[in-house]
């Protein structure tokens, strides 16, 4: 499933075959970031263009839930993801470097002309160890 997160972008996941020594597959889950901003704040940065799976069922940033797992309103959560993307894009229009950080996801970030997306290795790690898990129970 992915994430949308309006006016900023999606994160989703890809599954990708990594072949092992034994010369078994492995079917792991990769991280990945879909920069969804106004294009005209875009214009002369370059990005890594990242195609989702068409199969990849997108849901908006359910906020009742971030409500309930940070125990903030609904409203002041609501008002500081509005005011995350304002702020991101607002350095964005102004072609000045900034990096937000996304809790155990990674960080988004703008250095000179260019936008990129890390993902932290425990983000990386957590869905493969998912995906590790699913494929040893289906053995």
């Amino acid at each position: 499933q992915g994430v949308l997160i309006v006016g900023l972008g999606t994160f989703g996941t890809f599954r990708e075959l990594l072949a092992i020594d034994t010369g078994e597959e492995l079917v792991v889950r990769r991280p990945v970031f879909q920069l969804d901003m106004d294009a005209v704040w875009l214009r002369g940065l370059r990005y890594r263009r990242v195609t989702l799976p068409v199969n990849l069922e997108i849901r908006q940033l359910d906020l009742e839930r971030l409500s309930r797992a940070t125990s903030y309103p609904r409203q002041v959560v609501e008002g500081c993801v509005e005011e995350t993307v304002r702020l991101f894009s607002l350095h964005m229009r102004r072609k000045e470097d900034v990096a937000f950080t996304f809790g155990d996801v990674g960080v988004l970030a703008r250095q000179r002309d260019k936008v990129h997306m890390e993902f932290s290795v425990q983000c990386a790690r957590r869905l493969e160890a998912i995906d590790t898990l699913i494929s040893a129970l289906r053995r």
